[in-house]
């Protein structure tokens, strides 16, 4: 039962992330600023582990890059400017795929985050 308000609440996550990417793209991607978190994973199960990473990469604005053996997911973020937020979105993510996680301490206190590029200043014409 839990699957259908998932993929509910999934589809509308796309939709939102797709309103920001648009309304980004009609003023010259000024918001953009991307980062890579090393995110802390709490769901342990191969198919829970996959199906996060899946939903991540298909939000539009989000990847996920790699997966390390002590469980910490790579993630690019195209609007990182606020780490934090990448954070906590990805948490309430994995919060809504498996909500057993909410009662696992999550350690994001320390969490590796890389600003691997800064965009290019475009000139106005």
């Amino acid at each position: 039962m839990h699957a259908p308000l998932y993929v509910v609440w999934l589809i509308g996550q796309i939709f939102v992330a797709t309103g920001v990417l648009i309304k980004d793209m009609f003023h010259g991607y000024k918001s953009m600023e991307p980062c890579v978190v090393y995110y802390p994973l709490r769901v342990t199960k191969e198919w829970q582990i996959t199906a996060l990473a899946a939903s991540i990469t298909i939000t539009p604005g989000t990847m996920s890059i790699g997966l390390r053996e002590d469980g910490t997911l790579l993630v690019h973020a195209v609007y990182g400017h606020n780490p934090a937020d990448v954070l906590a979105d990805i948490a309430t993510m994995e919060e809504h795929l498996a909500p057993s996680v909410k009662d696992i301490p999550h350690k994001v206190a320390n969490v590796r985050i890389e600003h691997p590029a800064h965009l290019a200043i475009r000139k106005e014409q």
